[in-house]
């Protein structure tokens, strides 16, 4: 984890939708919960909440598998509460 990406940078790449292939972007993410617990997707899409994103400070993320089918819920994870993008070190 010696390079580093700030985290402006890695939320424009999660809110790529998709591709120039016109498949969906996916990357890895590592997130800390509110109880301290680390928590790691090695492939994982952003998808829309119910909540304002916005003003919540707030991404839903999801796990796929090696194919991009969905595992599992979505996840509301809090922008501040990011580690690590596609192996990068996240810092603000």
């Amino acid at each position: 984890m010696a390079t580093k990406i700030r985290r402006a940078d890695a939320l424009r790449e999660m809110e790529t939708r998709e591709k120039s292939s016109g498949r969906a972007a996916r990357f890895s993410v590592q997130f800390y919960l509110k109880n301290g617990e680390l928590v790691s997707f090695p492939k994982a899409v952003v998808r829309g909440l119910k909540a304002d994103m916005k003003s919540n400070r707030l991404r839903g993320i999801q796990p796929v598998d090696s194919e991009g089918n969905p595992i599992g819920h979505i996840h509301a994870v809090s922008i501040d509460n990011l580690r690590e993008f596609n192996g990068m070190q996240v810092v603000i």
